[in-house]
């Protein structure tokens, strides 16, 4: 399967390098300033490469090719590259790609069977360019994650652009099943925003069922208690609970030295203790900070009440059972790389190593050379 990948930051390439995974060609289109994840560093980032560490969590697999789709001859190139492509991967804001002529019904026109993923932020109809933290904040996602009374707050990961890329990930495979029953591709269409709310999951119900808006609960859960809610051991270790069930509320409070919680009557039913939220929550807080977080953890999980220990995000890569979730580092390179598939099948594999993210342009002269087009004519497009 061979993938054009016309998009560029998060939503559209994480598709690109899923794909990749599980053993697509793809072809990473740039414009000859390069995907702008590619300047977007950290400060600990070493300078005078042009791989990102941001760049690098949705490129591997890829080769890159520069094409300016303002000239004529990086139109050619691409649509000589779409007469063996599959899958069309675009994040044009909307109207753009029908102005460079990487539209669907334009690509579609020289390949009929071509699939067109397309990313927007609001829809196809809607001007506005899509950015995840303002969709955060317009779908109701700040709001609802912070503390109580406090300001909302941003996830610290562009989830929109994730849940956007699981949502086209699933329509690319539906139009593709739909194509071996039909032999004909395909538009599918997907915007950050009708993704967040999609997602707004048990939050966006509880307002349509109550008519009351959630309100944040730091990490606690609206309807469940205690779920979520951090405390610290006497030893330092932070940790979560995420009691479900009263049978396990009961082996909490008796791993806590303290059994006749579990009778008290504000605390013996999940609804009595989402009632009683506040004077559960101190007395676990006080009772927690007595004993040692690691040993209560090593219990609990004796007990098969589901707890776990706050992690960096380096400790949670550095565990075992991560180990599935990496790549081995190649040649040149010098680090791993993170996988975005995350199923596992016994009939058929995910790629054991990817090449690394491609240098801008690393791949343009041989695959130019390949679609046959042209680099003599530069006349900009009208």
């Amino acid at each position: 399967m061979r993938v054009l990948e016309l998009a560029s930051v998060l939503a559209g390439p994480q598709v690109g390098q899923f794909l990749a995974e599980l053993g697509a060609e793809v072809i990473k289109i740039e414009p000859p300033t390069g995907d702008v994840t590619r300047t977007w560093k950290t400060p600990a980032e070493a300078s005078g490469t042009d791989v990102s560490a941001y760049f690098a969590c949705a490129n591997w697999g890829k080769q890159s090719v520069v094409a300016d789709l303002r000239t004529e001859a990086g139109l050619q190139q691409v649509q000589q590259l779409v007469h063996q492509a599959d899958i069309v991967l675009a994040s044009y804001k909307p109207g753009d790609a029908e102005k460079l002529r990487v539209d669907y019904a334009t690509l579609g026109a020289h390949n009929p069977r071509l699939i067109y993923g397309q990313i927007t932020g609001y829809g196809p109809h809607e001007p506005r360019a899509g950015y995840d933290a303002v969709v955060q904040a317009e779908a109701g996602f700040m709001y609802l994650n912070g503390p109580p009374g406090g300001e909302p707050l941003k996830m610290p990961v562009a989830l929109m652009d994730l849940l956007a890329a699981h949502q086209l990930k699933e329509g690319l495979l539906t139009a593709l099943y739909r194509r071996e029953r039909t032999g004909l591709g395909a538009l599918v269409h997907v915007s950050l925003w009708e993704a967040g709310l999609a997602s707004l999951a048990n939050q966006g119900s509880t307002y349509l069922v109550t008519g009351h808006d959630p309100q944040a609960l730091g990490s606690g859960h609206p309807s469940i208690v205690p779920y979520g809610t951090v405390y610290r051991g006497a030893d330092g270790v932070r940790l979560i609970l995420a009691v479900g069930t009263d049978r396990q509320f009961g082996q909490l409070c008796g791993a806590l030295g303290q059994p006749a919680w579990a009778s008290d009557a504000r605390f013996e039913t999940n609804g009595a203790r989402v009632q009683h939220r506040q004077a559960l929550e101190e007395l676990l807080h006080e009772r927690i900070g007595q004993v040692s977080g690691a040993a209560l953890l090593a219990e609990l999980a004796q007990l098969a009440v589901p707890a776990g220990a706050v992690r960096t995000a380096g400790q949670a890569l550095a565990e075992p059972a991560a180990a599935g979730m990496l790549m081995p580092a190649q040649p040149g390179f010098g680090h791993l790389g993170l996988r975005t598939v995350a199923f596992r099948s016994p009939q058929w594999p995910v790629a054991e190593a990817l090449a690394p993210p491609p240098h801008l342009g690393q791949h343009s002269e041989e695959l130019g050379a390949a679609s046959g087009a042209s680099g003599e004519n530069q006349t900009p497009l009208n």
